[in-house]
């Protein structure tokens, strides 16, 4: 269990910041970046979550624990991806449950017939805000994956939610037929 007494500790002052195991690092290392495009990914769940209500945001709040879990595992160095008491691991199975709920949703959508413009009414943009930053996360944990290992499950997993809030945002502006098209060349 997480306790916190005290949050400020001036342990960063230095412009460092402490691992899962110990060790510090610098506040701009790739693996910190990637922390903190999760932590700021999630945050525009938490704006996204305001609109929705019901299932939606059930599964919203879900994936909101689940990217915490995310900062987690990209907190703890090493090679050995398996989950332990005293490592949280991102596994396969949080990644399978998102495809379900992709398909769940996708199975009342018309095809695409264009990109769409991120957009419609309030709660799909804001789905939209979140897909954008849940795919900095993921450009910045793939830079961090250029570097060092990281988690595979942790790559599909957030690959996986930007696919998942695209979906939504379709889900969301009246099953599709709120999506604001892309005119190509239209302003020429």
């Amino acid at each position: 269990m997480v306790r916190l007494n005290k949050i400020y500790t001036r342990t960063g002052d230095s412009g460092t910041t402490g691992l899962v195991d110990g060790s510090r690092v610098a506040k701009d290392a790739a693996r910190i970046e990637a922390i903190g495009a999760v932590d700021e990914a999630n945050s525009a769940l938490g704006l996204a979550l305001i609109a929705l209500d019901g299932e939606v945001a059930r599964d919203v709040r879900r994936l909101q624990n689940d990217m915490f879990d995310l900062g987690a595992d990209l907190a703890t160095p090493g090679e050995d991806f398996t989950p332990s008491e005293m490592a949280l691991r991102i596994v396969p199975a949080q990644a399978e449950w998102i495809e379900r709920r992709i398909d769940a949703l996708n199975e009342h959508l018309e095809p695409l017939r264009s990109f769409i413009l991120p957009g419609g009414g309030e709660a799909a943009a804001r789905a939209h805000v979140a897909r954008a930053a849940v795919r900095r996360a993921e450009r910045a944990m793939t830079a961090l994956a250029a570097e060092v290992p990281v988690n595979p499950a942790a790559l599909a997993f957030v690959n996986r939610l930007s696919d998942y809030l695209f979906v939504l945002a379709r889900a969301l502006n009246a099953s599709g037929d709120g999506d604001v098209l892309w005119q190509p060349g239209a302003n020429r």
